[in-house]
């Protein structure tokens, strides 16, 4: 789903274009934070709507089992009555509705995948949000910081002008640092996706140990 890949590299990409054009940083930091909240709204959405979609095949479902139900009675009242043709016809219509209801236990298999897909994406964004959150806000501060020291000492000192335009170098090579560290830290593995894969792979591993065991007894 094009959705979750987005939600996977919002942070790398969004880094990765305003970092080499940043001449702001503050105003960069704040754009990725801006990004990710509009980001975090959209899959809300998205997990509204699947929710809804998922209700409203159980709907459905269950309609169309009543439906089956219905004429399973209507073929055993014709039985009672001695119509094999009325019967037979009523079983039909039955047997249409349970194929049916068959495609719906699949669709609503499905629906129930995506729907904690999105909820996972959901979490994960909203962790991914109060991380960033707060890295930004200190990186904010250091930065003014910086800068406001930089600025009392060239006000003291009378710096010339080629000194003064290698402190900025260095200041922006240092600047450049910090964001780097941000940026490798906003981009750290997430822990809950390791360690959901790792219950998944005990899961497969426990499922195909069955598997083997029931080939073994029937062997």
């Amino acid at each position: 789903m094009a959705l979750l890949d987005r939600v996977g590299t919002l942070v790398r990409a969004n880094l990765n274009d305003l970092i080499d054009k940043a001449e702001n940083p503050e105003k960069m930091l704040k754009q990725v934070i801006l990004d990710m909240e509009n980001q975090f709204m959209q899959v809300k959405t998205q997990v509204a709507i699947a929710l809804a979609d998922l209700h409203l095949l159980q709907r459905k479902k269950k309609e169309n089992a009543d439906q089956h139900a219905e004429w399973m009675r209507r073929a055993e009242l014709a039985v009672d009555k001695g119509d094999d043709a009325l019967a037979r016809a009523a079983l039909e219509r039955s047997m249409s509705f349970q194929q049916i209801g068959e495609g719906f236990e699949q669709q609503i298999a499905d629906q129930e995948v995506q729907v904690d897909a999105l909820k996972n994406a959901l979490k994960r964004l909203e962790v991914k949000l109060g991380e960033a959150r707060a890295k930004v806000d200190l990186l904010i501060s250091q930065h003014r910081r910086s800068r406001a020291m930089n600025k009392a000492a060239d006000a003291q000192q009378g710096r010339p002008s080629e000194a003064h335009a290698f402190d900025r170098m260095k200041s922006k090579v240092t600047e450049e640092e910090a964001l780097g560290k941000a940026k490798a830290e906003l981009l750290g593995e997430d822990v809950e996706a390791r360690l959901h894969k790792l219950e998944r792979d005990e899961k497969i591993d426990s499922l195909l140990q069955e598997l083997k065991e029931r080939k073994r007894l029937s062997a």
